[in-house]
């Protein structure tokens, strides 16, 4: 299977999740590729758009290589690979290091995406968690578990690409979990993609704003 690009992806997501319509979800995408895919579910479900800002943790003088990831919230989700953190002989006080950076780092772009908005609320709601793919899951299993923290009525994890032992992994996470493509010879997200260029935050920024004007006029 192939997407033309992120937006793409996103409409045949959307036609797998409008059963999900009636129940006023919320869709959380993880910027930055994440949110054009995001932004077109939340078109077709009439859905807020919001973020769940999520950082990798890179391993000391591998940056490249993820011990984990951290997603933001009241209650900070670190999430770490317990069999890398041994093999590697990481200490406890790089993690806590690595966590207040990336916690930093987390915050600026809150501000920058979203400025002084308040999260978008998901207790008692249907959040369906959404990035333009999966490789690793360190970054997605935070952004579930972040999200799980909220208190949603039901967790949904959608995305247009993933590896089958990720996808695996991540099943137990969310309460369902829709993927578009498995290939057994995943090698990177962007196999499956004609165009996958990276995101600017102005891109970002532009795409939030054009999901809110949405929702206000769907309510008006």
């Amino acid at each position: 299977m192939r997407f033309t690009d992120r937006r793409e992806a996103g409409r045949r997501l959307a036609v797998r999740l409008l059963a999900l319509k009636d129940q006023h979800p919320v869709v959380l995408a993880l910027p930055r590729g994440g949110v054009p895919v995001g932004f077109e579910i939340a078109r077709a479900l009439a859905a807020p758009l919001d973020l769940v800002l999520v950082r990798k943790i890179g391993a000391p003088e591998q940056e490249e290589l993820a011990l984990g990831a951290i997603a933001d919230g009241e209650t900070p989700e670190l999430v770490t690979d317990p069999r890398l953190v041994d093999r590697l002989g990481v200490s406890s006080s790089y993690l806590e290091e690595a966590k207040s950076t990336a916690l930093r780092e987390l915050e600026r772009r809150r501000h920058v995406y979203l400025g002084d908005r308040q999260p978008a609320d998901v207790a008692g709601r249907t959040a369906i968690v959404v990035d333009d793919g999966i490789a690793t899951g360190a970054t997605m299993l935070a952004a579930l578990r972040a999200t799980r923290r909220r208190a949603p009525a039901r967790l949904v994890l959608a995305v247009p690409v993933a590896p089958p032992d990720a996808l695996k992994r991540l099943r137990r996470e969310a309460d369902e979990v829709v993927c578009l493509a498995t290939p057994v010879d995943f090698f990177a997200v962007g196999q499956v993609y004609h165009a996958f260029p990276q995101l600017r935050d102005a891109e970002v920024i532009a795409l939030l704003d054009e999901a809110r004007a949405l929702a206000t006029a769907t309510q008006t």
